[in-house]
């Protein structure tokens, strides 16, 4: 079975793109816990932050140059939070590495 968003990357499912370059895609979430809830993914797969390797660090730098631009373009200027979930007891559900940028809305901790 493909990688979801390995195929929403490659365009083989579609998505509501937010940013594209050649490296990463940000797209709203299908099931957002905020008013702003949009993912960003590497378009090359990594099953999950525990799966970086030393070759990637470029791609995280960019990922991470990159955040506060997608997010000052979803107008978050007032703050945002930034999640990844890593592995089973993480809450990871899809085995692809991705943040979620969530925003527009007061966080609470411990979130909720």
């Amino acid at each position: 079975m493909s990688c979801i968003f390995c195929m929403i990357a490659n365009k083989e499912i579609p998505s509501n793109s937010v940013y594209e370059d050649d490296k990463i895609l940000c797209f709203h979430d299908l099931e957002p816990q905020a008013p702003v809830h949009v993912l960003i993914i590497p378009k090359k797969h990594i099953a999950s932050l525990d799966d970086v390797a030393e070759e990637d660090k470029e791609l995280l730098g960019h990922i991470m140059m990159k955040i506060p631009e997608i997010a000052k373009t979803l107008g978050l200027g007032n703050g945002y939070r930034l999640v990844n979930n890593c592995g089973e007891d993480g809450f990871q559900t899809v085995k692809h590495l991705h943040f979620h940028l969530l925003g527009k809305r007061k966080m609470i901790w411990p979130p909720g």
